[in-house]
């Protein structure tokens, strides 16, 4: 997958400005190489580096960072020892100098022309962050299923980063192609949120007067969660954090955000009171399991071995977001700097 639609010119006499790549990594040994490889086969035209923030990990992470690090000078690895995705994006941030930043993860491939395409952009749209479609793409066949549940509207609402859209101003983007001053001004990732940090630094960025800008051009190769429990961590994750950050940004609330919890509720009530009161509740979660069974066809594009999988996968996205959703996270669990409200700074 090639991004075009460049002229290789940021401006008549205005020289590409420098890019710093910052991936946070964490148990990512599997699949780094080939990320760090996606960003060293850029054909930018400026200079770039890649900051790869690695995070206490178990499957030797960190000697592949440093052995990537020493075969290529554009290549530094960071230190995050807390192991949490904002506080190594911010660690790298600290320890890069680019102009621009770009934030990459370690389960992502970046398409050539990437960032070329997201700095003309960035330039030609005055936005403060340029991003575009995680393009979900699996290996395994429960991969495959997880990647078509994420491109689906059933699946995951309406925000055009999952499957594609007009290019214009949104609320979020995945990744994400920065002004460095723009970071700064707003005091750069929220070290206190474990999942959501992309989103509320958004919100952040906008309620500043910033502009997010989408660019489906922009597709990125993401591999989703290769187990079924893995995923329901991942989706029970971006429930209780999604609690915590409109909890902090009331105004930031969407409608897609509640109908998770809204159906876990509403099929719980169906099941518990339809079989001991008025059995006409279960038809409640009865239209649920037609609504996913339908979804799973339409998402499948006739593929058996994904439609037999699909309305577990959904079940299991929509009812593990819900309830991260109604549970929130634990006091005990939130980072030790959340309890002080305190929000990390990525000024050196």
């Amino acid at each position: 997958m090639t991004v075009s639609g460049t002229d290789r010119s940021p401006g008549a006499g205005v020289a590409w400005p420098g890019v710093s790549v910052v991936m946070p990594v964490r148990n990512d040994a599997e699949n780094l190489v080939q990320a760090v490889a996606s960003v060293l086969a850029q054909d930018y035209p400026g200079r770039f580096d890649v900051f790869v923030a690695v995070g206490p990990s178990v499957d030797g992470t960190e000697e592949v960072a440093a052995r990537l690090a020493c075969d290529d000078p554009r290549v530094h690895m960071v230190a995050n020892p807390a192991g949490l995705t904002a506080a190594g994006l911010n660690a790298a941030v600290a320890g890069s100098a680019g102009e621009i930043v770009a934030r990459v993860d370690g389960h992502a491939a970046l398409p050539p022309g990437y960032l070329e395409r997201a700095v003309t952009v960035l330039l030609e749209t005055g936005a403060v962050n340029v991003g575009g479609v995680q393009h979900a793409e699996g290996v395994t066949p429960f991969e495959k299923a997880v990647a078509a549940a994420m491109t689906s509207r059933f699946g995951v609402g309406d925000a055009r980063f999952h499957y594609g859209g007009a290019p214009g101003p949104v609320d979020t983007v995945y990744l994400g192609v920065f002004h460095r001053d723009a970071l700064d001004n707003v005091g750069g990732f929220d070290e206190t949120l474990v999942r959501n940090q992309d989103y509320e630094l958004n919100w952040r960025l906008r309620d500043a007067g910033g502009i997010v800008w989408f660019d489906p051009k922009l597709r990125v190769d993401y591999r989703p969660r290769a187990r079924l429990g893995a995923l329901a961590r991942q989706y029970f994750e971006y429930g209780q954090w999604k609690r915590e950050m409109l909890r902090r940004h009331p105004r930031s609330l969407r409608w897609r955000q509640l109908v998770p919890p809204a159906a876990l509720l509403a099929n719980g009530v169906g099941l518990v009171l339809g079989a001991t009161s008025s059995r006409r509740l279960l038809l409640i979660p009865t239209a649920y399991a037609v609504a996913t069974v339908v979804s799973s066809a339409i998402a499948s594009r006739g593929d058996l071995r994904l439609a037999r999988r699909l309305p577990l996968v959904f079940a299991t996205m929509h009812h593990a977001w819900g309830i991260g959703f109604l549970v929130g996270p634990r006091a005990s669990r939130l980072p030790h700097a959340a309890l002080k409200n305190v929000t990390m700074s990525v000024k050196p």
